[in-house]
């Protein structure tokens, strides 16, 4: 496993109930600002093995970007039992509910040598 790809992980678990993030504010905690397409990879690759909680992460519209009906469906099921509000138009408020990592917890730190 690479770097990146255990910071993105470690980024993910650490997404409090109540909030969600999006796939560049992940790939920017874990120190690639333009790797979003590879954390929706790492998503969906290995959310189930690490039991991840994928579904507080959405896009930067603050939209589920799920295309599957179903999966979708659970996203926003499992976001509104967080007590998440979504819109009738389907966004979330990025600026009530988005979580931003606080700059000295470990993952976000440059590599020890």
């Amino acid at each position: 496993m690479t770097p990146f790809t255990e910071k993105v992980i470690t980024v993910i678990r650490s997404i409090p109930e109540g909030y969600v993030m999006t796939y560049g504010g992940i790939a920017r905690a874990a120190g690639s600002p333009r790797g979003a397409r590879q954390v929706v990879r790492i998503l969906h690759s290995m959310s189930r093995k690490y039991k991840l909680p994928w579904h507080r992460v959405v896009n930067v519209k603050g939209e589920i970007a799920l295309a599957d009906d179903e999966s979708s469906s659970l996203q926003r099921l499992y976001l509104l039992g967080e007590g998440i509000v979504i819109d009738a138009k389907g966004v979330i408020d990025l600026q009530r509910y988005q979580y931003h990592p606080e700059p000295d917890e470990d993952y976000l730190l440059p590599p020890k040598e």
